[in-house]
């Protein structure tokens, strides 16, 4: 297996549920680590960016004003097919669909407020986390037992 990264985001519903630590600890269990971490506040311009391949799709505006209606955490995780360990951690887009114990079945409302965001493939993934991290701001570094 390949050691990747991925762009994982806690959306606003996340942060105001108060389950930051939660979920990044999941990630952390599971063997990925945060190697780029910090909250913002999406601007409209900014997420209108970050998903412009749903522009054409009815839930587009939603969407937007959702990302841009409170503070995010933006997240660069690193391990072992990153991609795929995110989203099965995160569950399916749907809560009510998602498999027990994960981010979405125990945290998110409803298919539009479902706590968290994860790049879809690798390629996808290269994308997005270049769309908000620099290189200079991505930090590596090695796990020692405690």
């Amino acid at each position: 297996m390949a050691i990747e990264r991925t762009l994982s985001i806690i959306k606003p519903d996340g942060v105001e549920k108060g389950v930051i630590g939660q979920v990044v600890a999941r990630f952390e269990q599971a063997g990925l680590k945060p190697v780029a971490m910090r909250m913002a506040h999406l601007s409209r311009a900014e997420a209108e960016g970050f998903y412009a391949v749903h522009k054409a799709r009815p839930f587009f505006s939603d969407l937007v004003k959702f990302m841009t209606s409170g503070p995010v955490v933006l997240m660069v995780l690193e391990g072992e097919s990153a991609v795929a360990k995110n989203r099965e951690i995160m569950g399916a887009t749907d809560p009510a669909k998602a498999a027990a114990g994960t981010i979405r079945k125990d945290f998110a409302s409803n298919i539009e407020k479902n706590t968290v965001h994860g790049s879809d493939s690798l390629e996808n993934a290269k994308v997005e986390v270049g769309y908000f991290f620099r290189e200079i701001e991505l930090h590596p570094y090695e796990w020692k037992k405690a």
